[in-house]
């Protein structure tokens, strides 16, 4: 609790931790998608669940959010080596979620759970890309912030129109993404 708390005072860059107060085990964070990475723009909700025999034992991790990666099941469930094989009890929740995040710059595809992204990530990087782009741009976008002018004063009819016809090829858009990504 200690170091979760130290986490929320002191963020980790590009990382915010999320405090369940009425289950400690539950412990939810937010990483951005690293620049110059298919996930970059991103925002991807994590989540760690702490078992009895934590910590000599290591935490399940999943996400939450739909992501394309070769390390991360259908079902969320994320393979590392650290969450594994290679789990010292004094690896704390920092250390786990900044190995996460390392994970989305460089993906491990000889332990791929998602073996389409391992093959294509080896295969052909720029179609990895591309899907990877895709599944960030429909699932992981971050809330855009409005215009402090548009908080301080009614918006006019011609901005409330223009911002409607914007929502809407916004939502054609993403409908036309999932659309290509069923048929992959």
């Amino acid at each position: 609790m200690k170091e979760m708390q130290s986490m929320v005072e002191t963020p980790l860059e590009g990382i915010k931790i999320q405090i369940n107060d009425a289950d400690v085990t539950d412990i939810q964070a937010l990483i951005e998608g690293p620049a110059g990475t298919p996930y970059a723009g991103g925002l991807f909700r994590v989540k760690l669940t702490l078992g009895k025999d934590f910590p000599q034992a290591p935490p399940k991790a999943f996400f939450i959010t739909k992501i394309f990666h070769p390390n991360v099941a259908a079902n969320g469930e994320i393979c590392v080596n650290t969450l594994k094989k290679d789990w010292k009890p004094d690896l704390g929740i920092k250390h786990i979620l900044l190995t996460i995040k390392c994970l989305l710059i460089v993906p491990n595809p000889e332990s791929a759970l998602n073996e389409e992204a391992g093959k294509l990530l080896l295969e052909r990087y720029d179609d990895y890309s591309q899907r990877a782009k895709m599944m960030t741009e429909i699932h992981a976008q971050t809330a855009k912030s409005t215009d402090a002018k548009d908080d301080d004063e009614p918006s006019s009819k011609k901005h409330a129109v223009d911002k409607k016809l914007q929502d809407k090829k916004k939502e054609k858009l993403i409908k036309e993404k999932k659309r290509m990504l069923k048929r992959l």
